[in-house]
């Protein structure tokens, strides 16, 4: 059985190096859901608290929000970095409070200080998808990824393996054995 969330993303980006209206600088509102696959906890019932697949996903996600995304032979990135630098912002503002912890993977870096992520290819619909499938894969028992933007959306199945130790009280995953949230120990 699988429990399924979804969350909104604003972020602006461009295809560099491709002819048309994507060239240019612009920005979209995206909507990630992620299916998660497990085996129903009877003691709650459900495979795993969708607020609990939105935290984690969240945690890491964040770095997408309100971000500009740009491919690392992107000419603009140099600019961008220059500007932020000259407004004081490249290593981010006091109100800079909803930033995730700092990622580097070998499809994308994230600089959370300057809301800015870095990636190896073009991030369309298909791109973010294994994006954020590499940065959750051991997070999450991921059956299914969907992601729209605009007028585009792609979707992505990945064939689930073991099951996760979760609380039978809350679903959640454990931490050594260790419920994180009621602490149910095992």
């Amino acid at each position: 059985m699988r429990s399924i969330t979804s969350f909104n993303l604003q972020y602006a980006h461009r295809f560099y190096g491709f002819g048309g209206e994507a060239a240019y600088l612009h920005g979209h509102s995206g909507t990630l859901t992620i299916e998660v696959e497990d085996s129903v906890n009877m003691g709650v019932n459900m495979v795993f608290p969708c607020n609990e697949i939105k935290k984690i996903a969240w945690d890491v996600m964040k770095n997408f929000d309100h971000a500009l995304i740009l491919r690392e032979d992107d000419p603009l990135l140099p600019a961008i970095l220059d500007v932020y630098e000259k407004q004081g912002i490249k290593d981010g503002t006091p109100t800079n409070t909803m930033k995730g912890e700092a990622f580097k993977t070998e499809l994308a870096t994230a600089y959370p200080d300057c809301r800015l992520v870095v990636t190896k290819e073009t991030i369309t619909t298909e791109g973010m998808i294994k994006v954020v499938h590499e940065l959750l894969k051991d997070k999450l028992n991921i059956a299914k990824i969907t992601f729209t933007s605009g007028d585009n959306a792609a979707s992505e199945t990945y064939e689930v393996s073991g099951i996760k130790d979760r609380c039978p009280v809350c679903g959640i995953l454990l931490e050594d054995g260790k419920c994180p949230k009621c602490g149910y120990r095992k």
